[in-house]
């Protein structure tokens, strides 16, 4: 199993497996999902460090990459991240690009339905790790709260995404059931349930929403909650 970074002996050969997993899978899947497959085997084939297991790109390389704009790369990346397939390990910040790694464990927990294609020693190897004789399973994700639903594309659905995948817990308890109510220029309006909810967000939560909101849309600068009326 490749729960850890691909390095040492048979490093070589963990690294064409994790990239199998994701081309199996993809290919079982729709058009939308083999692009973005795709999109991550480019990105991670041109620009991964696997010795330093990170990602150090911009976004222009990015769209330049992928032959996309830039407002793509900012949405498909906010998919991956989502998921948990890429994991923000250090904000961008001004004259400095952000830093990411792989989410190796959810890739293969995702991919997992698609290794028996590839042989069954593929699935095997995958499957389990032995050290000193024990096998170590793949791990459950965090939380079993299903992820939102990305259809309208929206900047909400996209931050939402990003929230569920690094903050499992106040996701469910507390952002899944705000709504958007509509966008003034860099503002973004949200609804909650009730007033306490409203309030609980504003007070606790603003900084986490206000930075999973602008790692998808960088013209929003202020996120206000309110209760619905």
């Amino acid at each position: 199993m490749l729960n850890t970074r691909p390095l040492g002996r048979g490093a070589a050969a963990r690294k064409y497996d994790l990239l199998t997993a994701l081309g199996a899978h993809a290919l079982g899947q729709g058009r939308s999902e083999q692009v973005l497959v795709l999109r991550l085997i480019t990105l991670v084939t041109a620009r991964y460090n696997w010795a330093r297991d990170t990602l150090c790109v911009g976004q222009r390389e990015i769209a330049r990459l992928w032959s996309v704009d830039e407002r793509t790369v900012k949405r498909e990346m906010a998919k991956l991240r989502g998921r948990g397939w890429l994991e923000l390990s250090r904000a961008g910040a001004r004259g400095r690009v952000a830093e990411y790694r792989l989410g190796i464990e959810r890739i293969l927990e995702d991919t997992r339905p698609g290794w028996s294609r590839v042989g069954p020693d593929f699935e095997h190897r995958l499957s389990d790790t032995r050290d000193d004789g024990k096998v170590v399973p793949l791990p459950l994700p965090e939380a079993q709260v299903p992820p939102p639903d990305l259809t309208s594309g929206s900047e909400w659905a996209l931050a939402q995404a990003i929230l569920h995948a690094e903050a499992p817990g106040p996701y469910a308890s507390w952002l899944r059931a705000l709504r958007r109510d509509g966008r003034a220029g860099g503002r973004l309006m949200l609804c909650a349930p009730s007033r306490f909810h409203a309030a609980y967000v504003q007070t606790h939560l603003a900084t986490r929403l206000l930075a999973a909101c602008q790692a998808v849309d960088a013209g929003i600068d202020e996120v206000v909650v309110s209760a619905e009326a």
